[in-house]
């Protein structure tokens, strides 16, 4: 009986737990609560997944110049074990900073294919198509793909908390 209870206090630091480090912010006029994963740097970019009660945000921040993205740009996201691709197009608005958007609605139910894809596959690379029409390939490294799932999945998590 003691060795029991001795192995349930040491097996919590053995159990591989998910650690959510998101940063938590409250509007002063609407006071209402926004989380966000912060921003993951990834070759040619970085990425941030924000949520609040009504949505959740992933927002690819591209570097580099003529990046620019309307409601006809599409994004093209290659998962690992995947054989075919998830095409979207921007969600957000119209700009030349290189700035993409997925957005999803916050709902207590499971999330979209897209983004139930995120928190459980790997993304292996993104081609964004603009205003130019050139694509542009982003890389996304071992561990950028281990914080992405990581951190999609602690934000829908957290998110559905924030639902009234």
């Amino acid at each position: 009986m003691k060795y029991l209870l001795i192995f349930l206090f040491i097996l919590p630091g053995f159990v591989k737990a998910q650690d959510c480090k998101l940063i938590k912010e409250t509007d002063p006029y609407t006071r209402q609560i926004k989380i966000s994963s912060g921003f993951v740097h990834v070759d040619g970019g970085s990425v941030s997944i924000d949520a609040d009660n009504k949505e959740i945000i992933v927002l690819f921040s591209l570097d580099g110049q003529e990046k620019c993205f309307d409601e006809n740009s599409t994004a093209e996201v290659f998962f690992e074990g995947l054989k075919g691709k998830t095409q979207s197009r921007n969600q957000g608005t119209m700009n030349c900073e290189g700035l993409f958007q997925f957005v999803f609605r916050n709902t207590k139910n499971t999330p979209t294919t897209m983004l139930q894809r995120m928190m459980t596959k790997k993304i292996t690379h993104i081609i964004f198509t603009g205003n130019s029409k050139k694509p542009v390939t982003v890389n996304i490294g071992p561990k950028e793909q281990e914080a992405i799932m990581s951190l999609a999945t602690c934000v829908v998590n957290e998110g559905k908390t924030l639902l009234q």
